[in-house]
């Protein structure tokens, strides 16, 4: 069995259903994440809770969590990596992931601070948007990682979010060193444009020295790349990459590789995947965390990358018809028997 590590954020996502216009009171930018203080973040739980907006969905979260869970519930083994106070809302996320089937260490529980909270402003067009106090999430550092799950490990799944807390680049860079010496492959999220727009120093030192697999939208990759189509900025990813996966939504998701990097060949080392279309799309939080959790579930597994993509795409847009990022344990299977 393939054994995938994440490192990332630790949140627990709590979500509100509200119009446009209640968005718009809130002053935070539409379809973004911001980062915000407790305080800032207690007073926007008060002014929803004003409005009688009420929440609709509290999970164990993260953009990499959402990925590891995928990844697990589809069979892969999995570890997480990540940093939570002892408290009842830390207590809760790591008991939420091990029920999942995500594998934890007592070393991810802080004495200090507090846990990480994502408010998750879902508005009717499916269009999720974020308010994020990290907590003690963006203080991980060598202290928090069991360097001893890279031993069996093959792959490690890094986070972009992390590009936005300096302090856990000195816990990046002894994990990817390590993983480096066991043979761990390594891939990237962006996670979010305000990545790409706030914190692209940290981002370039998580891809220093090239990584296997770039996961991230078009937009990222349009601002990461400046490129102006989604293929030429698919392409650009690979000075960073011997592997690109940039989605676009409903118009596909764009793979390019480089030479020699498969045994499958392809036209121009690229191959476009179509999306699934989904009639009813209702809440696009965790879309491409899932989708990136898939894929790589399946390309570890050792799958080309049309089934990669394929069931990806199956994933996120089960994803994408209901309100909240997980899905449940018959969803994935149907998922994985939709690929054979």
């Amino acid at each position: 069995m393939t054994k995938i590590i994440g490192i990332g954020n630790a949140l627990v996502d709590i979500e509100f259903l509200l119009n446009d216009t209640q968005l718009a009171n809130t002053g935070l930018e539409k379809g973004n994440m911001t980062l915000a203080s407790q305080s800032e973040q207690r007073e926007l739980m008060q002014s929803l809770d004003e409005q009688n907006i009420g929440v609709s969905k509290q999970a164990s979260g993260g953009s990499s969590a959402n990925a590891i869970v995928a990844m697990a519930s589809l069979g892969s083994e999995t570890f997480y990596i990540c940093q939570v106070a002892d408290d009842a809302l830390g207590q809760f996320y790591l008991a939420d992931l091990n029920q999942i089937g995500v594998k934890t260490s007592k070393k991810s529980l802080s004495k200090q601070g507090v846990t990480g909270t994502c408010l998750s402003l879902v508005t009717p067009d499916a269009e999720r948007t974020m308010q994020t106090h990290l907590g003690i999430s963006a203080e991980i550092d060598e202290n928090a990682v069991d360097f001893s799950q890279l031993t069996d490990a093959n792959w490690l799944y890094i986070e972009g979010y992390l590009a936005m807390s300096p302090s856990v680049q000195e816990a990046i860079l002894a994990l990817k060193q390590q993983a480096v010496q066991h043979g761990v492959k390594i891939a990237v999220s962006f996670a979010d444009p305000a990545v790409v727009k706030f914190a692209k120093d940290g981002l370039d030192v998580m891809l220093a020295g090239g990584v296997d697999v770039v996961f991230c939208n078009c937009e990222e990759a349009k601002l990461y790349t400046n490129a102006t189509t989604h293929d030429t900025a698919c392409q650009s990813l690979l000075k960073v990459a011997k592997m690109a996966v940039v989605t676009n939504g409903a118009n596909g998701t764009m793979v390019a590789y480089q030479d020699d990097y498969l045994t499958e060949k392809h036209d121009n080392n690229q191959v476009f995947i179509p999306s699934v279309a989904v009639e009813n799309v209702l809440d696009t939080t965790g879309a491409g965390d899932s989708y990136a959790g898939a894929f790589l579930h399946a390309f570890a597994d050792g799958k080309d990358l049309l089934s990669c993509g394929k069931l990806a795409s199956c994933v996120a847009s089960l994803v994408i018809a209901q309100f909240g990022a997980r899905l449940t344990a018959e969803q994935y299977q149907y998922a994985l028997q939709n690929l054979n």
